[in-house]
């Protein structure tokens, strides 16, 4: 093997760090199509399921307190001011409110289970692995020794920063369910708040919003991975074929990891854009 030959080394390199970041993908798909009920073999959500019933008997005790709160400031003079309508509006927000209380992590779980069955769906659709494009892998192939050992050192540091965004992507889905397990038990308390008059119930809107911005955000997660894959296959802009093969390498190198590093950032912006797009 000719030790002057380093195109074929950094083809290597890139073999191997693109092995990682699919790896990595496919972990984060794995993860993102996974309830948290299921999540590291449901032991965390054990511990939630252990203290639920602890925020749903203080929740119960709260809907007495919010339905005082929200009859109050319903009527001024109870004589003159309370009708029938109110009334029942005000038992309906009442039963409304210790429904959910005591039902809220069952539907939370059916989203869950909703959100991981759309996840697997998009990853069995068209999703793509990374790969070397052919014409760029000959380039590499046919660069210079100096050409090439600039470029074989580039793609070392260039693959340590891709390395460190593989695991960064997944420290942010281990986040999301860390975030979603500890907001679950706290449902029973915001749903107690629908027995309040509108301004105390926003607590509970507040906590909806929330809840859905973080649990549709793994959809969010998924469809940003699926695209910056598919631009990194895409290969290089037409604009660059009359550069010199250097440049094109370089090009080649700084557009990977550009891009990997705006996967990683979508990633961990999957939240705010959610809310924004979906208005929670």
């Amino acid at each position: 093997m000719d030790i002057f030959d380093l195109g074929d080394k950094i083809l290597a390199l890139l073999e191997i760090v693109f092995g990682f970041w699919d790896n990595q993908v496919n972990l984060v798909f794995s993860l993102l199509g996974q309830s948290p009920v299921d999540f590291k073999g449901g032991g965390p959500w054990g511990i939630v399921a252990g203290v639920e019933p602890i925020f749903v008997a203080v929740g119960s005790s709260l809907v007495v307190l919010f339905f005082v709160i929200g009859f109050c400031s319903e009527s001024v003079d109870v004589r003159e001011e309370m009708r029938l309508e109110v009334v029942l509006r005000l038992l309906i927000r009442l039963a409304v409110a210790e429904w959910l209380v005591a039902n809220n992590v069952t539907i939370m779980k059916a989203f869950f289970k909703s959100i991981g069955n759309w996840v697997s769906m998009l990853a069995s659709s068209q999703f793509s692995t990374l790969t070397i494009d052919s014409t760029q892998a000959d380039i590499i192939k046919n660069l210079g020794f100096g050409e090439s050992l600039i470029m074989l050192i580039l793609a070392a540091l260039l693959s340590i920063i891709i390395i460190i965004c593989g695991f960064f992507m997944i420290y942010t889905v281990y986040f999301r369910f860390l975030r979603i397990l500890v907001i679950v038990p706290m449902g029973a308390i915001a749903m107690a708040t629908l027995a309040g008059n509108r301004n105390v119930s926003n607590t509970a809107v507040s906590y909806m919003k929330y809840f859905l911005a973080v649990v549709f955000e793994a959809v969010t997660m998924a469809l940003a991975i699926m695209l910056c894959n598919e631009i990194i296959n895409a290969g290089l802009p037409e604009f660059t074929g009359s550069y010199a093969d250097w440049a094109q390498t370089l090009i080649y190198l700084c557009e990977m990891t550009f891009t990997i590093a705006l996967t990683v950032g979508s990633v961990k912006g999957a939240q705010t854009l959610t809310s924004r797009a979906l208005g929670l």
